[in-house]
């Protein structure tokens, strides 16, 4: 099937936009470019079932000399446009002998019918797949590439996996659009920030969103009812949220097709997993390297000390992502990835390279103790000692850092530990450097005098003029009834790798919220978010050697000056 739009011719690259390029596959981390390029608009004609679309897309083809060929296809699907600068990456692979197919999610820049955030990316990938095999330009193999939703969109296709796809690059991409929403038990408020960004984003530059984003959105976060509020400021463009914010239960069938995780039992290509430590889909990224390298898959990962947004964006993601392309799609020997596991350890800030992830660690235990300390003995057992904080929902406990979609991911946080409503728990200073890789797990002896109550926890490195820093945590709704004997609390903290310096101290901070990264609980009943009362709610947190929390800790030398 050719394409609907015949008229369209290649347009050749003009010396603004050479110069354009050079800048910014630099900035990106691409190596020099080897041609110049060609780019044609396209139409791709798709049937959703009951009517057919057209979406829309550009094709950059290499122009190359001497008898050179095509080094291979890649395919890029996007819903943010096919302008600058989300057009650098394609346009810098098709200035290195690569022609690639890059095309607008439908309903977005020109693509026809609705968007539906998620829910058609399946569909819509194998149909172009396709129609890009009848092209008398395709090599016959290709491979996809991309960030955020341009990873999830490639998971998407690895659903079911064409025989032709040979290698693919999602750079922190979920294969599960509808776990980062609701698995907490409250609303994540990025879903919300997101539904907003592209409600109005083909009258705002990209650019410009990233460099200044609008916080409009933030006051009407803050206001009650928050399901009518968000529906009132979002208007007709974000219906597909709609249905988000009214189903918390992620076994409803709505979320059906966003929920991908079959691809991880049936893909079987080299896929290079790139991700932060701080970025929102971390876990998702974790889970992927784990289930592909226990299948025995060509899988490799890469882990930088980075958030959403910047990871996307760092030279040393793109350069490696482009290495495995050319060895995976052109067969170029020379570009073989060192080690499978690239990952950076903060606090010490340095790379470690091995061939499997995780590395050895042992378990190390801190126990929460009287006076705000954090001690490797725990409590006497016969000790009653507790602690207490009032979380208050009209004053929540503040965000600050951490994993999310705007965040900037590793923060001064020493604000956080000086508010009233929040534990802090100071290990002494550290008489050796202590390294932990993998995920730390809290264990509280908690209660509220409310069902209806969050838990927030956050380990942070804190120097010796007691100044700290975030290093991971976690948030978590226990909107459950509880009874006198079940106030355990355990909570698995997220991915990370870092060391505490010798002097330093750990620290534990324990809250009732992080607002606003995601909904605060009212203290009471609030039903589909349509609440506006509100109650405070007391936290106590007995010392009694049930409150712990353990480090995967990684062996390090013993001979520290």
């Amino acid at each position: 099937m050719a394409s609907s739009d015949t008229s369209s011719q290649p347009q050749h690259r003009g010396i603004p936009s050479s110069i354009v390029d050079r800048l910014g596959s630099w900035l990106l981390g691409f190596p020099p470019e080897r041609c110049s390029y060609t780019t044609q608009p396209l139409r791709i004609p798709l049937s959703d079932g009951l009517s057919r679309i057209e979406l829309a897309a550009d094709l950059y083809q290499p122009v190359l000399s001497n008898g050179a060929k095509v080094l291979g296809t890649i395919l890029v699907r996007c819903p943010y446009g096919r302008g600058f600068p989300i057009a650098l990456t394609p346009r810098a692979y098709a200035a290195r002998g690569y022609q690639v197919l890059f095309v607008s999610s439908r309903g977005t820049f020109g693509s026809g019918g609705e968007f539906d955030a998620f829910r058609t990316e399946v569909e819509d990938g194998q149909g172009v797949v396709a129609w890009m095999r009848e092209q008398p330009w395709y090599t016959g193999t290709f491979a996809t590439c991309g960030g955020s939703y341009l990873g999830y969109v490639q998971w998407a296709l690895m659903y079911d996996p064409p025989p032709d796809l040979v290698a693919a690059v999602p750079v922190v991409g979920p294969h599960d659009f509808a776990r980062p929403n609701w698995t907490t038990g409250a609303l994540n408020f990025d879903i919300v920030r997101w539904a907003d960004e592209m409600a109005r984003q083909e009258q705002t530059n990209l650019l410009v969103k990233i460099v200044k984003p609008q916080r409009k959105i933030d006051s009407v976060l803050d206001r009650t009812p928050l399901a009518r509020n968000i529906r009132a400021h979002l208007g007709e463009g974000s219906r597909w949220l709609d249905n988000i914010v009214a189903k918390p239960d992620l076994s409803d069938p709505h979320y059906a097709p966003m929920q991908l995780g079959r691809c991880l039992d049936r893909v079987n290509i080299p896929i290079l997993i790139v991700t932060g430590w701080y970025d929102l889909f971390l876990e998702q990224s974790m889970e992927q390297y784990a289930r592909l390298h226990e299948r025995g898959c060509d899988v490799a990962l890469t882990v930088g000390p980075w958030a959403h947004m910047e990871s996307a964006f760092r030279p040393q993601g793109n350069r490696q992502g482009f290495e495995w392309i050319e060895q995976h799609l052109s067969g170029r020997a020379d570009a073989q990835r060192s080690s499978a596991v690239q990952y950076f350890v903060t606090g010490v800030q340095e790379w470690r390279h091995l061939p499997a992830f995780p590395p050895p660690t042992s378990p190390s235990t801190l126990y929460l103790r009287e006076g705000g300390a954090l001690g490797t003995e725990p409590a006497p057992p016969s000790a009653s000692a507790s602690c207490s904080f009032t979380f208050d929902p009209r004053d929540p406990t503040p965000s600050i850092g951490g994993n999310a979609l705007l965040s900037n991911g590793i923060v001064n946080d020493t604000a956080l530990a000086r508010r009233s409503d929040v534990l802090v728990f100071d290990s002494a200073p550290l008489e050796r450097d202590m390294e932990f890789c993998g995920r730390p797990v809290v264990s509280l002896a908690h209660s509220t005098d409310s069902p209806y109550a969050d838990i927030f926890v956050r380990v942070s490195d804190v120097d010796a003029k007691g100044s700290s820093r975030n290093v991971t945590d976690v948030f978590r709704r226990l909107d459950v009834e509880r009874g006198e004997d079940s106030d355990a609390v355990q909570v698995v903290l997220h991915h990370c790798s870092h060391r505490f310096l010798r002097g330093r101290r750990v620290r534990v901070i324990v809250a009732g919220g992080s607002f606003p990264h995601y909904a605060r609980n009212h203290g009471v009943l609030n039903p589909g978010e349509m609440g506006t009362e509100m109650r405070a709610v007391v936290h106590t947190v007995r010392l009694d050697g049930v409150s712990k929390v353990v480090f995967p800790v990684v062996g390090i030398d013993d001979s520290q000056d």
